[in-house]
């Protein structure tokens, strides 16, 4: 940490080593570069102490979206007094795919680890089911 503050890095996404245009990454220097490593990617986050409240609240409008998007596609594909488990299925599966799938592409891509993904995909799945079951509980009859 010492010997990055120096730099005073703003937060954001860092990519190293960095190319400055794609036909760069062709070149002997940078083809190098990527040999030698390290390569990574590095997320710096705003300095102070951690304040968890705006990331709640963004959160929160996450979790609005997902549902609003499993609503709309149990709302198209059910009618008034659906079943509680047909409800339950086309809900949770769409809340599901929104909280987990994409998860997946860090893995792919940026070589993240598979095992906290796995984890974070469990996750998915539970606020999946409760969005299901609280679409299945109320359910316009």
């Amino acid at each position: 940490m010492e010997a990055l503050r120096k730099f005073n890095l703003r937060p954001g996404d860092y990519v190293m080593p960095c190319p400055t245009d794609p036909k760069h990454m062709k070149s002997p220097e940078f083809i190098d570069k990527m040999t030698k490593g390290p390569v990574g990617l590095l997320t710096v986050l705003p300095s102070g102490p951690p304040a968890m409240g705006m990331q709640l609240a963004w959160w929160f409008v996450y979790c609005l979206v997902v549902s609003i998007f499993a609503g709309y596609i149990a709302g198209r594909a059910l009618e008034p007094g659906a079943y509680y488990l047909s409800v339950f299925r086309f809900a949770g599966c769409t809340a599901f795919i929104g909280y987990s799938l994409a998860l997946w592409q860090n893995v792919i891509w940026y070589k993240r680890g598979v095992a906290m993904t796995f984890k974070s995909t469990f996750d998915g799945l539970v606020y999946g089911l409760l969005t299901a079951g609280t679409f299945g509980w109320l359910w316009p009859m």
